[in-house]
């Protein structure tokens, strides 16, 4: 484990700065600054790829405490820009363990701070919303300020930002059923979670993982009894072509399930508007509530942007009436979709629903688990009677 401890600075656009020690790799990052409020599930947060181009700020002030190991990781690799954490554990204490999580930033050339009041970076972000960051250690920490504050304003804002094509597969690649094989799955990968395919393929779904730019034409090729969007980084004022891929879905009748990402895709193939929230969702403690049955579930979060839809009504759409059916009990955010068919008032069918949050989460909590479940009843409804 690295230990020696040189100066580092974090330099906020708006002109704030924080001075500290340096942790993980030496050298400059600049991205968004965000911060998460999950007091455990690092390596599940730092491996997220919806994390991508984002310096997460850790308001849980001991980080590093049970190492990192060779099981827990979304993905293939680091995404995070950069990482903040007030104190770095000493050494790790998990049998668990392989290396420190100081070892594995280094390693992944992530460059971090730590020894800054991360309690006061949440406020001023909480304040002041989220915004753009650099961290500077080693030689680049002792350069003036108003270069320092130079190279962070000249970062690429988020919103903007298409993203979600640099952290997807290339290639596709296919998770098999455990077990008899139930249903075929296309997830459009942008910016899957290794964890998402692991619980479809826990109930009978062989899931092709299909790049973001894949076709209408490829998702059918892949002849799926359900269409699956995954969560990723960016801007969702960016994916229309995505939004254009999931009407085509709709039109052709093939049962939808959308996560993060792909809950806001729903809303743009909707018609809804999408929009930045001032410092996001980001965490693994966030109360939302199932509308459709009035159950409160603690969940997981990473989210910077969210669909502009109403609350109190349904909306008749191309698609079917389309309700919101989960919304953020903290400040009523739009947590999830539905599309439903036929009946009146949104009682028809369902076709299509999402959720903003994360019912993948391998750190957990594992409350919003059943909406696989709810996914594989509504493939098995429209197997047996197509709509």
């Amino acid at each position: 484990m690295l230990t020696t401890r040189e100066p580092a600075v974090l330099v906020l656009e708006d002109g704030r700065t924080f001075s500290g020690r340096a942790y993980g790799h030496r050298g400059t990052t600049v991205g968004e600054a965000v911060f998460s409020t999950g007091m455990t599930g690092y390596q599940e947060t730092l491996t997220d790829p919806s994390y991508h181009r984002q310096v997460v700020v850790m308001t849980a002030p001991h980080v590093g405490n049970t190492g990192w190991n060779d099981e827990d990781d979304e993905s293939g690799r680091i995404w995070v820009a950069g990482y903040v954490v007030r104190d770095p554990a000493i050494r790790p204490s998990s049998w668990r363990s392989r290396r420190t999580l100081e070892d594995e930033l280094d390693a992944q050339g992530v460059v971090g701070i730590c020894d800054i009041d991360t309690r006061a970076l949440t406020r001023h972000l909480r304040e002041r919303g989220a915004m753009r960051v650099g961290i500077f250690s080693g030689a680049d920490a002792e350069l003036p300020r108003p270069e320092l504050l130079h190279r962070v304003q000249d970062a690429p804002e988020m919103a903007g930002s298409a993203l979600a094509a640099e952290v997807a597969t290339k290639d596709a690649y296919v998770v098999p059923a455990v077990g008899e094989r139930r249903f075929t799955v296309a997830a459009v990968d942008l910016g899957i979670k290794s964890m998402t395919p692991a619980m479809m393929a826990e109930r009978g779904i062989e899931v092709h993982v299909l790049p973001a730019t894949t076709t209408l034409e490829e998702v059918r090729g892949v002849a799926p009894d359900g269409v699956f969007f995954s969560n990723g980084p960016g801007d969702p004022a960016t994916a229309e072509l995505q939004a254009e891929l999931l009407r085509g879905v709709l039109r052709a009748g093939i049962p939808y399930f959308g996560i993060c990402f792909g809950n806001q895709i729903l809303g743009k193939a909707l018609g809804f508007g999408t929009y930045k929230l001032k410092y996001g969702h980001r965490g693994i403690n966030q109360p939302v509530m199932d509308r459709t049955t009035g159950k409160v579930e603690v969940t997981a979060h990473n989210h910077g942007f969210a669909v502009d839809a109403p609350l109190d009504r349904p909306t008749d759409t191309e698609f079917g009436s389309a309700t919101v059916s989960h919304v953020c009990l903290n400040d009523d955010v739009v947590e999830g979709l539905e599309v439903r068919r036929g009946g009146n008032g949104g009682k028809g069918r369902l076709v299509a629903f999402s959720v903003q949050y994360h019912p993948e989460a391998a750190a957990g909590p594992h409350d919003a688990a059943y909406l696989f479940d709810r996914f594989t009843d509504l493939m098995l409804e429209f197997s047996e009677v197509p709509v």
